[in-house]
């Protein structure tokens, strides 16, 4: 997730991002795109506020953050983020990408286990 350095020149940030995806955003989109994981609507790369989330199932109130190694360098801004992002309503999940990459299945269990806490789905499938 992208964070606040003012909103002058970010209106197209979203679309860059979305053209340079990371191969474990690629495969993660792969599962989610066209609410293929559960019938789910997940968009990319979207404006949260001053933020851009990796990915975010409004009807979850859900964003999925991919971490790569920069972000260990970047922790504390990561948590001012979370927590902002919380207060708005949303839950973040964090996953470095070689889970996404080595074992998918913790991730889409994990993102299972938050939709079960959620509202029923529409279609009554999840």
């Amino acid at each position: 997730m992208r964070g606040p350095r003012g909103l002058r020149g970010m209106s197209n940030q979203p679309r860059r991002l979305r053209a340079r995806m990371t191969l474990a955003e690629t495969a993660m989109w792969t599962r989610l795109r066209d609410r293929g994981f559960e019938g789910f609507k997940f968009r990319r790369q979207t404006r949260i506020g001053p933020w851009i989330a990796d990915f975010c199932c409004y009807d979850l109130k859900l964003v999925i953050e991919l971490d790569g190694g920069i972000h260990r360098l970047r922790e504390e801004a990561d948590r001012r983020r979370d927590a902002d992002l919380t207060r708005r309503g949303f839950t973040v999940l964090r996953f470095g990408n070689e889970a996404v990459l080595t074992n998918p299945n913790i991730v889409f269990d994990a993102i299972r286990a938050h939709a079960g806490a959620g509202p029923p789905h529409p279609s009554g499938s999840a």
